[in-house]
C-alpha cells in the first residue's frame, strides 16, 4: 500500500535554505509543500492558514524565534507537528524546543533521507531527536542511577523501538502484544527512568547505555 502523502510547509529565515528544502521534498514521492515562511510570526499564520502535517522549523529567525512560534502554534491547538531543523545544538536551543511542544529536532547537515524518514515519524507524532540531540536533553532530565531500577529485557526492547520512531501500534503489532501492553511498558519505562515523556526515555537511555 503507498504511503499517504504528507503536507509540510518550511520556516526558514534564510531563501536559500528555504528553496533547498523545498525543492528537496518536492522531487521526492509521498510529500507536498504548501508554503514557506521566513520567520516564526508569519510561520504560525501560514500554518493555521493551511493546516499541514507537519512544519519544519528553524529556531534562530529575525521575525519571531522558532521557540515562541512552536509554543504558539500548541497554544492555539494546531494539528501540525513541529520538527526543528537548525544547525543548533545547545541546551539553550534544544530544551526550550522540546518543551515548547515540538516533535522532533534535526540538524541541518541530517542525510536527505534520514530528514524524509523523520517528517514521516513526526507526521504520525512519532519523537524524532537524532542521538547527539538526545544526549543533549540529558542534563535536564537526570535522575540518579543508584535510585533507579533497571529496565526488564521487553521495557528494553519496547524502548530500543521508542527510539527508531516506532509508534504504540507499530510496537504492538511486532510484538504480538496490544496496544494497552505496551502504554503500560511506557509508563513502567518512564517510572524507573524518572522521566515524564518519549523524548526524555529516550535521552536517557542512550545516557546510560541501555540504548546503543
Amino acid at each position: 500500500m503507498p504511503e499517504r502523502t504528507i503536507t509540510l510547509i518550511v520556516v526558514d529565515d534564510h531563501p536559500v535554505v528555504r528553496d533547498g528544502l523545498r525543492g528537496m521534498f518536492e522531487s521526492a514521492d509521498g510529500f507536498v509543500v504548501l508554503g514557506e515562511a521566513s520567520g516564526g510570526v508569519a510561520g504560525v499564520e501560514l500554518a493555521l492558514r493551511v493546516d499541514p502535517d507537519v512544519v519544519l522549523m528553524d529556531l534562530r529567525m529575525p521575525d519571531g524565534g522558532g521557540v515562541d512560534a512552536i509554543a504558539a502554534l500548541t497554544r492555539r491547538g494546531a494539528r501540525a507537528k513541529v520538527l526543528v531543523l537548525t544547525t543548533y545544538d545547545t541546551d539553550s536551543d534544544t530544551i526550550p524546543a522540546i518543551e515548547a511542544g515540538a516533535t522532533g529536532y534535526l540538524l541541518k547537515d541530517a542525510p536527505r533521507e534520514e530528514l524524509f524518514t523523520a517528517v514521516r515519524a513526526a507526521a504520525e507524532g512519532r519523537t524524532v531527536l537524532s542521538p547527539a540531540v538526545a544526549s543533549r536533553l540529558v542534563s535536564r532530565v537526570r535522575t540518579p542511577v543508584a535510585g533507579s531500577e533497571s529496565l526488564s529485557a521487553r521495557e528494553r526492547e519496547v524502548l530500543g523501538l521508542v527510539a527508531r520512531g516506532t509508534s504504540n501500534r507499530e510496537i504492538a503489532a511486532g510484538l504480538f502484544i496490544s496496544e494497552a501492553t505496551v502504554k503500560t511498558h511506557l509508563t513502567h519505562i518512564y517510572a524507573k527512568l524518572g522521566v515524564k515523556d518519549r523524548a526524555a526515555a529516550v535521552a536517557v537511555g542512550y545516557d546510560r547505555k541501555i540504548l546503543g
